[in-house]
């Protein structure tokens, strides 16, 4: 069972996540440093597992690993549906890694500042 700030955590990743335009990744560091958790990437990680039933979507394809790699694919209906919504958006994917990655990246601290 969660806590009430694993909760609000989580609820939070979600709100970040949903910004995130199309054709653009960010990493779950990033959501974690915008969040002022640095540490918590991998927190990230467990709420995009948990995304896939929330209302509105979670477009959970959208947030990679650092290195661009495609490590929360298992977490979808088929190991290719991340991949796949991705290279609908125009995201380059070559063996589970984006490509551009450095052009695409989309950081909230940046894009989400005042």
């Amino acid at each position: 069972m969660k806590s009430s700030n694993e909760i609000d955590f989580f609820l939070q990743v979600y709100q970040v996540v949903r910004l995130i335009p199309k054709g653009r990744v960010t990493s779950y560091g990033a959501i974690a440093k915008y969040l002022s958790s640095p540490k918590a990437s991998r927190m990230v990680g467990y709420a995009m597992n948990a995304s896939h039933s929330q209302k509105p979507k979670v477009p959970a394809h959208r947030v990679v690993n650092r290195d661009g790699l495609l490590t929360g694919k298992h977490h979808f209906s088929s190991p290719t549906e991340m991949q796949e919504k991705l290279e609908k958006e125009g995201v380059k994917v070559k063996k589970d890694q984006v490509q551009n990655f450095d052009k695409i990246f989309w950081d909230p601290t940046i894009e989400l500042a005042l």
